[in-house]
């Protein structure tokens, strides 16, 4: 988003949805931070539900490495929850088609793990014309991974990604404090801080 201005340059709801990738069963035991990561997840996929932005959850070959984690999934209506065996999610046709039907320009991205499947989720949106915006607090890989994750986060931003916290893109979809809204965002980021 270099040389961007007005709009694209902050995340607004109007404009964004939210992929959650991969929080899988069998691979988020082995992820550092995993429940933190989780946590952070679930207060974006609440948010999103309380101001109308729409959200979709991807799970990379779940026959694999099992469903999306409880009660994570079950936030989710079927029709928003996507199987894929590319790492890229928007390298399914389906998947980019299904992301392009909501008419939105930006895309949040959050998930496991940060150096495979998010990665290239995201290259993969930049390529399709979304402005990315990536959770870099709601984003994680194995322990042994933390270097790759790093570069990653780096790769990512210089490819035109948008890195940010996660009460920092909670806040810029409520934008101000006379958001009907407001309160249960706070609420969310207030049991963010709770959990340290």
């Amino acid at each position: 988003m270099k040389g961007a201005s007005g709009d694209a340059l902050r995340l607004t709801r109007e404009r964004s949805l939210l992929i959650v990738v991969d929080i899988q069963a069998r691979l988020a035991p082995h992820v550092a931070d995993a429940a933190a990561i989780i946590a952070r997840a679930e207060a974006l996929v609440a948010a999103a539900a309380q101001l109308a932005v729409p959200a979709f959850l991807t799970e990379h070959c779940p026959d694999q490495l099992g469903p999306v984690v409880s009660p994570l999934r079950e936030r989710f209506a079927p029709a928003h929850v996507f199987a894929k065996t590319r790492f890229g999610a928007a390298d399914h046709p389906a998947f980019d088609a299904l992301l392009h039907g909501t008419g939105r320009q930006q895309a949040l991205v959050a998930g496991m793990e940060a150096h495979v499947c998010v990665m290239q989720t995201t290259l993969g949106l930049l390529s399709r014309g979304f402005e990315v915006f990536v959770a870099g607090d709601a984003v994680g890989s194995r322990a042994a991974h933390a270097a790759d994750r790093t570069y990653a986060l780096e790769r990512m931003r210089a490819a035109g990604a948008v890195i940010v916290g996660t009460e920092t893109a909670l806040f810029e979809w409520t934008r101000s404090g006379d958001d009907p809204a407001f309160r249960a965002v706070l609420g969310l980021v207030k049991g963010l801080d709770a959990r340290g």
